[in-house]
């Protein structure tokens, strides 16, 4: 039974709990719902009974992810407990943090840090115990425990009695003579006289002061670890002294460890050279004012959604095929960079971040090629602030990587931008902690970013940072810092109004809008362009989207930056004329949207280039050209540039062509002329650009980091579920005097076992006495459980009866109840 159901004696210590599973037993709801919030992989599925939970929190896979998400003082803890004896007290886990504490050696900030640290690890069920034996789960023991094959991250070896494990006992007397100690022939005997002497500070301070002081030097090399060296078979007389001693224990041919207790004797009793209670803050590189980010930062977002719009438009009509691998080509990423004009690291940033909003896809043809989505179209006709946010959103919940492009994967790939292999489930956390650790800077302030790196591996140091390289968390925060500038989320560095109100809002606090925030700062779009006589057109700002659609088809960028500068040509003309529009179409749209009068050259330019289109007609014969003016189709027959394209005389006014339409247009524009394509109807052709859109696609859904977090409803119930569960399977059973073996029961956690006619007698007068029951029940999926009820009414070969495991009433078939057995009186 719990120590809930069975409370201790007045005036008299609860007995200490004898495992895990106990330990949880005793603890309440609260604390049972923050161990399965903290470690959700721990109720996927809800355990069947607090023992099932112990048992499942003690698995290895379990233990290594609640190991890898302490922080590094807590993870200290664990390690130092791991070294300790089992169990240990809390003053000795004390001393292993804080020192020995004589003269004042003990670190109080240590000492006051230690007991948040070990409630954590109670919390996260990492241990268990009361305060005089606390004991670390085994599973935790054994992964953070020295070995020659993984040292521990504490630099201490093995005990005294772990290294001399069969060592003979004629090299025991040696090295209790030479320690000074009286012989024995008891090996266990020695090993403990050894040990005892060692943890004596007073008679271990004796036995260093008459070991010569090179000999210290070897032992101060050794202290913190690695504490295993190398001996020659016949040692210098420095190892030797300490050899002699036991100060140094053999523990294969050729190899000495340094004794864990001799270790902790030259550290003063401490675990770790550098305890780490208190995190680092960050540091504040520049501090600039707030408006200055936010203005800075608005112009990156423009910059950022003028990126995005710009990949859509060079993709409008079908991008690059999709590798069979999957994923962009190398070549296509660099034509997609110098689209963008910018580097090929930064044009894999924007195919990712486009591709995680769902505005590009591939398009699952048979020649697949990617596209922009349906869902661009939206995008497109959003104001620019609400598309800023959409990016923003999806970025920082995206577990694709786009810093992983261009490197290798585990069998040696290249990992290719919109391809296979760039999750990583720790992108959105580590990215919004970023994020966090910036809003908790002065408004303004920019990060040291080395002072950012060293909080977030206070918080989740990992195996990668404690082998002193930079693992996958810290180059995701440096990524995330060139991202969030990229994007416009920061601004000279330090986050802006608008990148704080991404972040979730404190509890109790209303969510903020960061469009709302951001608009005000965005340029307003221009309904206007100013117009100059060498064929060029200059945008002061961002134009409004009708605008530069149109200017778009009529002209060409020439160049970029504060103000966009358009160039029109004979070529972008002639796309303007095949797109449908005329030459007064032209004429009154400049005019409209000029706030300069349109130069006289522009205005010959448009008039000399719409007299000669479609005044030629290209049509299918394989092709041929129509045309009125004879004269003209003389010439043309006449130029030898035309051979290749195999014209004939078909009439005055036709001739046709080998080739087919297509050859026929680009042949004679190449040939300065300007002809227009017709239908078989004899209209003219409109060649305005297809757009190719994929089939409606949705966001690349992230990938999860282990199990979600669990809600609060869930919570609740799993643990009414674990609780009640728990009630069933620890019930203390009325044993029958007639059956003292108590068979009904079977061996512990086995199902009750009674006839059909016992457990129909048993049900029908637990309905009159109002009593529980214990009943093993099989379901129709075949699954056994055990639960206490209390019987209702019994008829028609079913049991209406309160579960007491469920917390409601349920109806149950008589047939699938394996047995039932009364419940002892309490």
């Amino acid at each position: 039974m719990s120590t809930e159901d069975h409370p201790a004696e007045p005036g008299t210590a609860p007995a200490p709990p004898r495992s895990l599973a106990e330990d949880l037993r005793s603890r309440p709801d609260d604390t049972l719902s923050a161990l399965l919030r903290t470690r959700p992989d721990l109720v996927t599925p809800v355990p069947a009974d607090l023992t099932q939970l112990a048992t499942r929190a003690a698995t290895r896979a379990s233990v290594v992810r609640a190991l890898e998400r302490l922080d590094r003082f807590a993870l200290q803890t664990a390690q130092a407990l791991a070294v300790a004896p089992d169990p240990a007290p809390y003053e000795a886990l004390l001393t292993l943090m804080a020192g020995e504490g004589e003269g004042g050696d003990r670190d109080l900030t240590v000492a006051r840090a230690l007991p948040a640290a070990v409630t954590t690890l109670r919390e996260q069920a990492l241990l268990w115990g009361p305060e005089d034996r606390l004991r670390l789960v085994r599973t935790a023991r054994e992964l953070l425990a020295p070995s020659p094959q993984h040292p521990s991250p504490t630099g201490l070896g093995p005990t005294v009695a772990e290294a001399a494990a069969g060592m003979s006992s004629a090299r025991m007397q040696e090295i209790l003579t030479g320690a000074g100690l009286p012989t024995t022939a008891d090996t266990v005997s020695a090993i403990a006289a050894l040990t005892a002497l060692f943890t004596d500070r007073a008679r271990m301070s004796a036995l260093l002061d008459e070991v010569p002081a090179d000999s210290l030097d070897v032992l101060s090399r050794l202290l913190w670890g690695p504490p295993y060296g190398q001996v020659t078979a016949d040692p210098a007389p420095r190892l030797r002294a300490l050899l002699d001693r036991g100060l140094l224990l053999p523990t294969a041919p050729g190899t000495v460890v340094l004794p864990r207790e001799v270790a902790l004797h030259l550290r003063a009793g401490r675990a770790h050279r550098e305890p780490r209670p208190l995190p680092p803050a960050p540091v504040a590189a520049a501090t600039h004012r707030p408006q200055v980010v936010d203005a800075t930062a608005a112009g990156q977002a423009y910059t950022a959604l003028a990126t995005v719009e710009e990949l859509l438009k060079a993709w409008d009509g079908g991008g690059p095929a999709v590798l069979r691998a999957g994923g962009l080509s190398v070549r296509d990423l660099k034509r997609t960079a110098v689209t963008l004009d910018v580097s090929e690291p930064v044009a894999a940033f924007w195919l990712e971040l486009a591709y995680a909003a769902g505005l590009l896809a591939s398009d699952g043809e048979a020649e697949e090629r990617y596209a922009p989505t349906p869902a661009s179209d939206d995008w497109l006709r959003l104001p620019a602030a609400e598309r800023w946010t959409l990016l923003a959103t999806a970025w920082l919940s995206a577990t694709r990587t786009a810093g992983l492009v261009g490197g290798r994967d585990t069998k040696d790939r290249t990992l290719a931008a919109l391809g296979p292999g760039l999750d990583r489930s720790t992108a959105p956390e580590v990215r919004l902690r970023v994020l966090a650790l910036l809003a908790g800077l002065p408004e303004g302030a920019a990060p040291e970013p080395d002072s950012l790196l060293a909080r977030l591996a206070w918080e989740r140091p990992s195996r990668g940072d404690r082998a002193g390289a930079e693992d996958l968390r810290a180059r995701l925060a440096r990524w995330t810092l060139t991202e969030a500038e990229q994007l416009g989320v920061t601004g000279r560095g330090a986050l802006s109004a608008h990148g704080r109100a991404l972040l979730p809002p404190a509890p109790g606090e209303p969510p903020a809008d960061p469009a709302r925030l951001l608009a005000p700062l965005l340029p307003e779009p221009l309904d206007h362009v100013l117009l100059q006589a060498d064929l060029t057109a200059v945008a002061p700002g961002p134009l409004h989207r009708p605008l530069a659609e149109v200017l778009g088809v009529l002209a060409d960028v020439e160049s970029k930056g504060g103000a966009t500068v358009y160039r029109f040509t004979p070529a972008s003309v002639r796309r303007a004329l095949d797109a449908g529009r005329t030459a007064s179409d032209l004429h009154a749209f400049l005019a409209q949207h000029s706030r300069t009068p349109v130069p006289q050259p522009l205005a010959y330019l448009i008039d000399d280039v719409a007299r000669r289109h479609g005044h030629l007609r290209v049509g299918a014969a394989s092709a041929y050209v129509r045309c009125d003016d004879d004269a003209l189709l003389r010439e043309i027959l006449a130029d030898k540039r035309s051979a290749g394209l195999r014209l004939r005389a078909l009439a005055p006014t036709v001739l046709a062509s080998g080739a087919d339409p297509a050859a026929l247009l680009e042949g004679l524009r190449a040939m300065g002329y300007a002809p227009a394509a017709e239908s078989a109807e004899g209209d003219v052709l409109i060649t305005r650009a297809d757009a190719h859109r994929t089939p409606p696609r949705t966001p690349p859904a992230p990938v999860p980091e282990g199990p979600p977090v669990p809600d609060a409803t869930l919570l609740a119930a799993a643990v009414r579920a674990i609780r009640a569960g728990d009630r069933a399977s620890t019930a203390a059973r009325r044993t029958d005097a007639a059956d003292p073996s108590g068979s009904a029961e079977g061996p512990p956690g086995a199902l009750p076992r009674t006839s059909a006619a016992e457990t129909l007698a048993t049900m029908q007068a637990a309905v009159l006495t109002g009593e529980s029951l214990w009943i093993g029940y099989v379901n129709a999926e075949g699954t056994a459980s055990q639960r206490v009820i209390a019987p209702v009414k019994v008829e028609g070969g079913f049991v209406t009866a309160y579960d007491h495991t469920a917390e409601e009433v349920r109806t149950y078939a008589l047939h699938r109840v394996t047995g039932v057995a009364e419940l002892a009186e309490d």
